[in-house]
């Protein structure tokens, strides 16, 4: 422990010494570590932001949806659920709590007085919507079973649009106009801001019956069906009695496939966490290629340190060091200089993600997982061990009589 102790103290005395070319040798560890933790952490902060998303749905929701393969609609044959199959999962599936069938409808352009506007979601939906989707009201109210029953021209609009049409602050009573009609608007949103640049905020949200009476009987809406259930433990008897109902629905034999599938909101979670999971490893690897880079700037600086204390280091062996003192003395300063680098690496990559994401319009804020830390100051000691083994040994072999000689 002495002998460890001593070469610690020894390798630090070299590196204050030195500082500047200490600071320059540990400057690829740096860059190699900050860029590493900056990466991983707007990825990680983005998966957090869009996996609370998910997470509103809560564990209990399923979703139908039409099951469409490449190949049928490019040959023209393209699946939808129908508006029968909402009354039939409704009246034949127990363990329901929440129904709440959703479809987008051809609005075109918002129009309010002279202002004109674009929503990427216009959708029709029950008032069921808001409890199982998280949409709740920040003016006004939600879409009610009475809008539902006498499909009203009644919405309830997303934060954006009052931006975009240049709506007063408190736009509820007004009126706005799409397909050709005329809709008060009742509620607006609570702000959800933007996932993958796009904004949540631009929906405009009608009644299910008023969705409909809009298309007609001759257009069938890409429509899906999201369900809650009351008892998380009858998940599956549940999923499996939604997939039998929807198959008698649409009456398919006992030979074909189903038209629809039936998705868990923990699917959705964990399909987005592994594509996540795979951005991050393939970023990060790709990124920690710097971190070689540091390793070889530390392994060139260190051959140079050996040569220029050739003769201390024969002075050492003459008064009895050991090879295998000198090779930890070196190899100690090797993984302290690529420690060093890695702390101050981490410090700046937390300071450049948080500062990135403070840049960037309605970005989620930056998270730094343990994992990631850890992950960095273990990876930071491997490179200045391996690359510091070269530079040490060489230096443990030197002669000492020859060491002494050297000019």
């Amino acid at each position: 422990m002495y002998i460890f102790i001593e070469a610690l103290r020894s390798a630090m005395a070299a590196i204050r010494a030195h500082r500047m070319r200490s600071f320059l040798t540990s400057l690829g560890i740096i860059i190699g570590v900050a860029s590493v933790i900056t990466v991983i952490s707007l990825i990680q902060g983005l998966s957090q932001s869009i996996t609370r998303q998910f997470e509103g749905l809560g564990g209990n929701a399923l979703t139908v949806h039409a099951k469409n393969d490449f190949k049928d609609v490019m040959r023209g044959k393209v699946n939808y659920l129908q508006f029968e199959d909402v009354e039939q999962l409704r009246g034949h599936v127990d363990g329901i709590r929440e129904l709440s069938p959703a479809f987008m409808f051809p609005g075109g352009e918002i129009r309010y007085g002279n202002q004109t506007a674009s929503s990427r979601q216009q959708l029709a939906v029950s008032a069921a919507f808001m409890e199982v989707n998280g949409s709740y009201p920040r003016l006004g109210r939600f879409i009610s079973e009475s809008d539902n029953a006498g499909a009203r021209r009644v919405c309830v609009i997303g934060e954006k649009m009052i931006e975009l049409l240049h709506l007063p602050e408190n736009p509820l009573g007004e009126f706005i106009q799409f397909s050709d009609e005329w809709f008060k608007i009742v509620g607006v949103l609570e702000k959800k801001g933007e996932i993958l640049g796009m904004s949540q905020d631009d929906q405009v949200l009608v009644p299910f019956r008023t969705g409909q009476s809009l298309i007609g009987n001759t257009r069938k809406p890409s429509m899906s069906i999201t369900v809650s259930i009351s008892d998380i433990g009858r998940a599956e008897e549940i999923k499996s009695r939604i997939a039998t109902v929807m198959r008698q629905s649409h009456r398919l034999h006992a030979d074909q496939k189903d038209d629809f599938e039936i998705e868990s909101s923990d699917q959705f979670l964990k399909s987005f966490e592994t594509v996540t999971t795979t951005v991050t490893l393939v970023m990060g690897g790709v990124v920690g290629i710097a971190l070689l880079v540091g390793g070889i700037g530390i392994m060139n600086i260190m051959l140079v340190s050996v040569s220029e204390r050739t003769r201390e280091i024969g002075i050492c062996k003459a008064i009895g060091a050991r090879s295998r003192d000198i090779l930890m003395q070196f190899l100690i300063e090797a993984v302290t200089l690529s420690m060093l680098g890695g702390a101050l690496g981490v410090l700046l990559g937390y300071g450049l993600g948080h500062a990135i994401a403070s840049i960037i319009p309605d970005f989620p804020g930056a998270y730094v997982p343990w994992w990631a830390v850890a992950l960095s100051v273990m990876f930071s000691a491997g490179v200045g061990v391996i690359f510091g083994v070269l530079p040490a040994a060489k230096a443990a072999k030197l002669d000492p009589i020859e060491a002494l000689r050297y000019e």
